[in-house]
């Protein structure tokens, strides 16, 4: 690293805006193992990593696209996707004896009701021991994708639309009303 009296580089991932080491230092200050949600345009992925000297260590990984192992026909990229895979990793936590974690979103901007959190709602629901503001978290009704079915309902009158907007869930069999009661379905059967 180039280092002078006029001029210090920047660590590498601190350049590209992957690493704030400012949080980074605070979260591993605790000593607890880091619940690491990282969402992309269609699938999201949650970690659970323990600080090692050596290099960060992945105790435990599920993604949405282990989902559809699970029985889930669904969208991935959704609030009920999310909420499954963090249960879905709650899961796989108990498994391995980590019961503690705190939050780790990265450089998502923190929405009350958004992805990330419906994540970190789902790893509460199975069981994991994750703080959080509950008012950060989306409501139930959300998280099992009541919405989702509402707007299905309201559109169906355009067979079209209706057609257009749902494809992938018709593709795969499942009615977007239903994707309530296949949400809990899922959620039992992971649980």
């Amino acid at each position: 690293m180039a280092t002078n009296q006029r001029f210090t580089v920047k660590y590498r991932r601190k350049r590209a805006g992957r690493t704030n080491y400012r949080k980074r230092l605070h979260a591993l200050a605790g000593g607890v193992p880091r619940l690491v949600v990282r969402k992309s345009l269609h699938h999201m992925q949650l970690q659970i990593i323990e600080y090692q000297p050596t290099g960060d260590r992945v105790l435990v990984s599920a993604t949405t696209k282990e989902l559809s192992k699970q029985g889930y026909k669904g969208a991935t990229s959704n609030l009920p996707a999310a909420y499954l895979c963090g249960v879905l990793l709650a899961k796989k936590a108990k498994a391995k004896k980590v019961i503690h974690a705190v939050a780790d979103i990265g450089f998502t901007t923190p929405v009350k009701g958004a992805v990330v959190f419906a994540a970190v709602a789902g790893a509460r629901a199975g069981g994991l021991d994750v703080p959080a503001d509950e008012k950060a978290l989306p409501d139930k009704k959300r998280l099992h994708g009541e919405h989702v079915a509402a707007y299905a309902m309201l559109i169906k009158k355009d067979d079209a639309l209706y057609k257009k907007m749902f494809a992938a869930y018709l593709r795969h069999g499942l009615a977007p009303e239903t994707l309530p009661k296949h949400v809990q379905e899922v959620e039992a059967k992971l649980k």
